[in-house]
């Protein structure tokens, strides 16, 4: 068996997690679900990340302070309406936690909620006291639940994702679920749009959100669909234990949850910079020869980030050019003179750049290679041994127009 096996079952992979999805009425001129529900079966260990935007959606307050004792034992999340900068946006979020908190029997400040929409719009109660009771009552710990759940939290995206992998601790199946949305105003800085994962395996909350921080900027905050931070990004990790093997730091058991965390979280950084608004191509840039780590994410960000570039590859044009400009204006002490690109895809491969300069190419070639929806940009900077990578998309006439009337 590979070390991480996908499996189906989304949130609700692991043991002790059920969810739901319902459409409460945030939503007033359509019916699609806009009310997730995610709840565990015991208190878990919760660890979270959340955006740097000096402007920030009401809910990340009240999860920051819910979670101060390292604990939750459900996440409730809107979209529709992100309830950031709306009039009594705190209270109301606080006001969520306590209807769920009566529908569930629990505590409310072992509620976590998050939401996503529109920003600056008043937001009610009234949808979400139809709604919790609902998704209380729908919440089921299986494939079609998490589906719902999923399902209930897209704004722009044009499918629900989902993902789940299980792993071996101390000789015990043990499993991370996740579900994500994300299509616009993707640029994270910590953490990366609505980002919600479970996992069976015990971990102390310390440890856990440890785990959590190592694994975001590697992945979550390499990802960019247009350079906009959102107000909203959160990241959220609940731990039931229900697997029976506990995870302890500075062990081969902590190495490996580690590691099926970015497996999960490097399938959904792909998933979700491919459904960028109007996206057409999956851009994924690999920087290998970097002096430093910093400088590696860096340079693959600030290629995949560049609109010059991006547009160009929605046009399948080779325009390398845009490619060495990127990297030239990432910020950092590096040499550029031995930079070589590669642009490869399903097609094929071409070679464009070498010691940043022309390399002979066939512009025939390099635009069958670039006509295929998944691009790999191989940049080798030659003044190193560090790798980084990050994900993009190209930039579409449709991106402008779904945010050209976004409220609409």
């Amino acid at each position: 068996m590979e070390m991480f096996q996908p499996v189906a079952g989304g949130v609700c992979a692991a043991k002790g997690f059920s969810a739901a999805g319902v459409h409460c009425g945030i939503r007033h001129n359509h019916s699609k679900l806009d009310l997730a529900l995610i709840k565990a079966d015991v208190r878990c260990a919760g660890a979270g990340c959340y955006t740097t935007n000096k402007v920030y959606g009401a809910p990340i307050t009240v999860d920051r302070e819910h979670l101060q004792d390292g604990y939750a034992q459900a996440i409730l999340v809107n979209s529709g309406n992100a309830n950031t900068c709306a009039p009594n946006g705190i209270q109301l979020a606080k006001d969520t936690c306590d209807l769920v908190a009566k529908a569930l029997g629990i505590d409310a400040k072992d509620v976590l909620p998050s939401s996503t929409g529109v920003i600056g719009q008043a937001m009610e109660l009234a949808p979400f006291e139809k709604g919790i009771p609902e998704a209380a009552a729908k919440l089921a710990a299986t494939e079609a639940g998490s589906h719902a759940a999923a399902t209930a939290i897209m704004t722009t995206d044009t499918h629900p994702k989902e993902y789940a992998v299980a792993f071996t601790i101390g000789g015990k199946t043990c499993h991370i679920g996740a579900m994500a949305k994300g299509s616009g105003m993707i640029h994270p800085n910590m953490a990366t749009m609505l980002l919600f994962m479970t996992t069976d395996a015990k971990v102390e909350p310390i440890l856990l959100q440890k785990a959590l921080s190592t694994v975001v900027p590697a992945t979550f905050n390499q990802i960019s669909v247009d350079g906009d931070t959102s107000t909203n990004d959160t990241v959220l990790l609940l731990a039931s234990g229900l697997a029976g093997a506990e995870v302890l730091p500075d062990t081969a058991d902590y190495d490996t949850f580690v590691a099926a965390l970015t497996a999960v979280a490097e399938h959904l950084c792909r998933e979700l910079a491919a459904d960028g608004e109007g996206a057409t191509k999956l851009l994924e840039c690999t920087v290998t020869g970097a002096p430093d780590l910093a400088t590696a994410r860096a340079v693959s960000k600030s290629v995949i980030h560049s609109t010059l570039f991006k547009a160009a590859m929605f046009g399948a044009d080779a325009n390398w050019g845009r490619v060495l400009c990127a990297i030239g204006y990432t910020p950092g002490d590096f040499d550029i003179s031995k930079t070589a690109v590669r642009l490869k895809s399903r097609a094929g491969e071409v070679f464009v750049c070498e010691n940043a300069a022309y390399h002979p190419y066939s512009e025939e070639e390099a635009a069958k290679v670039l006509k295929e929806d998944e691009i790999e940009i191989l940049v080798d900077l030659g003044c190193g041994d560090v790798t980084a990578k990050a994900w993009g998309c190209d930039l579409t006439y449709d991106y402008v127009k779904i945010n050209g009337d976004y409220r609409t």
